[in-house]
């Protein structure tokens, strides 16, 4: 965040301009905290570009402490379907999604394409993705599957000699609105797993200090898969939580006598042990469906 309020503009400003010229900063504004995210490579990038907004822009800004930034998948398979005008559905549309394990994210059509509008179609699909960008826990949702099932709408209609009536007829709006409760009811049917990043490490360090890093990548869950001897120094390789690489690299010069020589790069994804972490959901949460209706439907009355 900046230091004045008044540099706000500019900072966001300042910091699209980074994210165009670095693929590896990802700008996003959080309505509901007020702030500015960043997701970035690592804390020597946070660091690089707290220095630039200062020395190119005269901008003094302060960071939270960093989050590492996890994904969700779904676990099996879970299905969920909402009528229009039924129970407490109050939209004119009627939306059944299937979701289960794939790869990266995929949306079809298990329903005839032509049983409904393809605006509407796409409604769901443009609805979906967004949504999954934050799965239970508020995690992006990776890995998942998407089947429409079930799908109907009002069509167009009105009173006598009079025009469109939306409150008769469906619109792409009331599908965008009821999609996010489907699915988010078919996520959770289905469960989904936390799984933090992690990164492939190469250390060459002198063979006789070797041992030294071997108690602190314990503490930090590294895993290492092999070494290999290069005269004087040795070469070890292994897997190391993203979240514990900084770590890792604090304490590399102590250990290795600073003659070690360390590198890290994103391997994979990887299940949380123990209790997964969570991500504070936005405004307007669909997982609390009785205030996401009443927010939504005083938005549209």
């Amino acid at each position: 965040m900046p230091a004045r309020a008044a540099d706000r503009p500019a900072l966001h400003a300042a910091l699209a301009r980074l994210a165009e010229q670095d693929p590896l900063i990802d700008l996003r504004q959080d309505d509901v905290r007020q702030e500015i995210r960043l997701s970035l490579y690592g804390e020597v990038q946070k660091e690089v570009v707290q220095a630039t907004l200062a020395a190119s822009h005269g901008l003094d800004v302060g960071f939270r402490e960093s989050t590492t930034l996890c994904v969700e998948r779904p676990v099996g398979v879970g299905e969920a379907v909402e009528v229009g005008e039924q129970g407490d559905n109050p939209f004119l549309a009627t939306v059944g999604l299937r979701v289960e394990p794939g790869d990266g994210v995929t949306f079809a059509l298990g329903v005839e394409l032509g049983s409904m509008p393809f605006a509407f179609f796409k409604a769901v699909e443009g609805t979906v993705r967004d949504t999954l960008a934050e799965g239970l826990r508020g995690w992006r949702v990776d890995d998942c599957a998407v089947t429409v099932t079930r799908a109907g709408y009002w069509p167009r209609q009105s009173h006598a000699h009079a025009t469109f009536d939306k409150s008769m007829s469906s619109t792409a709006g009331d599908f965008r609105l009821l999609t996010p409760l489907v699915l988010l009811d078919a996520l959770r049917r289905a469960g989904t797993a936390v799984h933090e990043p992690v990164h492939r490490f190469a250390l060459e360090a002198p063979t006789d200090v070797l041992g030294g890093p071997a108690p602190v990548l314990a503490r930090l869950r590294a895993v290492p898969l092999g070494t290999e001897p290069r005269g004087r120094t040795t070469a070890l390789t292994g897997d190391v939580p993203a979240a514990s690489v900084h770590a890792f690299q604090r304490r590399l010069p102590s250990l290795t006598r600073g003659e070690g020589v360390l590198e890290t790069w994103f391997s994979h994804y990887s299940p949380v042990v123990g209790e997964p972490p969570e991500r504070a959901r936005t405004d307007h949460d669909p997982l609390d469906r009785e205030e996401y209706l009443r927010r939504v439907t005083r938005r549209t009355d």
